[in-house]
């Protein structure tokens, strides 16, 4: 506005001196060959005024233009761009609000455009996944794995997510491609460590996943129940390999070799006898479980003796007895008493020992007891009794909950 105003002053101003300038009109000639161009100085003066005003019009006209169509070319152009992103926002507020058909809807439309590909196909393989539709699961998984999962941009959670939706959907060599590319990460990060070791297992690298635990073990989030269990699946699983692939000396050599410290370890134990039960390795098997149950000190031992598959219980049934003798109504040795009776198949005297049990005050029994004894009852043809020791089984069930 103000280079107008200054145009006009100067324009006024030639109007204004021209006329002083008449009475010296001045000549000027040009000449270009045949061409020439006759003027006053007077007339040449006014007319470069106006044709530099005409220019500086001509220039700031012709820079608004400009300026307007980059603005227009700018909102053309970005327009889808901005449209990806509110489908971005809006496909995550879906995924936070558990909106999953609309989640996915957005987020797999919006991947491309948004530039956030890695994220989107994540997040509609999550959606997918937990409305059932494994197909659409997969697919955007397949989107993902061409992407290249950064974790400087979107962190170790990106590869956590994906690996656990592949184990998820048995993709297990992609799921350990994934793994194998973030292996540094395992010593830092326990969740990534934890979804080696189940994977490992799937794969039965028992040996591995044996070397493993000593992390596990260390771990302060890792919950030790899960870290247990892991250990018993492990060593049940070289256990078996010991035994299948070479021989039962080569188990025996296998567990002497173990660390003492190891051995003591109730789900290294239980997996060791478990192995040598299937087996039908009595005598070894004796050895380990007669101290247990003399000693009669580690109840979650006794427990879970009655879980296993035995096949030769006679020195383990004098041993009970002599407990009983002197503590007839002690529900721990008459729950072991009947399920070794059990495993002889003496359901006479495994039904007198249940019986005694479950008659007992305080409800000193537990569900695998009442298990076990609908199984004796069933055996024994009272049908109409097992069916009421199962009724209380409900019960107990029932309450436990």
């Amino acid at each position: 506005m103000k280079k107008i105003v200054v145009l006009i002053l100067l324009f006024f101003a030639a109007v204004a001196i021209s006329p002083l300038l008449i009475n010296e009109k001045g000549y000027i000639l040009i000449a270009m060959g045949d061409l020439t161009v006759e003027s006053t100085v007077v007339t040449a003066i006014i007319m470069l005024v106006l044709i530099f005003i005409g220019l500086m019009l001509s220039i700031k006209v012709f820079r608004g233009g400009l300026k307007l169509t980059f603005g227009t070319w700018n909102k053309i152009a970005f327009a889808s761009r901005r449209r990806a992103i509110r489908d971005f926002n809006k496909g995550i507020a879906c995924y936070i609000l558990e909106d999953n058909q609309q989640a996915e809807h957005l987020l797999s439309k919006c991947a491309e455009p948004s530039q956030q590909a890695q994220l989107c196909y994540l997040l509609a393989a999550s959606a997918a996944n937990k409305q059932g539709l494994a197909t659409n699961s997969k697919h955007y998984l397949a989107l993902l794995n061409e992407q290249e999962i950064s974790t400087k941009e979107l962190g170790l959670e990106t590869v956590l997510v994906t690996v656990k939706l592949l184990i998820n959907y048995k993709e297990y060599n992609k799921a350990r491609e994934l793994i194998d590319e973030h292996h540094k990460h395992i010593g830092h990060d326990d969740r990534l460590l934890a979804l080696d070791i189940n994977l490992s297992l799937i794969e039965q690298r028992f040996e591995y996943v044996v070397k493993q635990l000593a992390a596990a073990r260390k771990s302060k989030t890792l919950e030790q129940s899960k870290v247990q269990l892991w250990e018993a699946q492990a060593f049940t699983g070289m256990f078996n390999q010991q035994i299948e692939q070479k021989s039962n000396h080569a188990l025996h050599e296998y567990w002497e070799a173990l660390p003492r410290k190891i051995k003591q370890r109730e789900a290294v134990l239980l997996a060791y006898c478990q192995i040598l039960a299937q087996h039908k390795i009595n005598e070894p098997l004796t050895k380990i479980l007669l101290p247990v149950i003399k000693k009669g000190a580690n109840h979650y031992l006794l427990k879970q003796i009655r879980l296993l598959p035995l096949s030769a219980t006679n020195e383990l049934m004098q041993a009970v007895q002599k407990h009983l003798h002197h503590e007839p109504s002690n529900a721990k040795w008459l729950s072991c008493l009947a399920h070794l009776a059990i495993a002889d198949q003496d359901w006479d005297r495994a039904e007198k020992a249940f019986n005694s049990l479950v008659n007992l005050e305080g409800n000193q029994y537990d569900n695998v007891d009442l298990q076990s004894f609908a199984k004796v009852l069933e055996q024994k043809g009272q049908l109409e009794k097992a069916i009421q020791v199962l009724n209380k089984l409900v019960k107990y069930n029932e309450s436990a909950c």
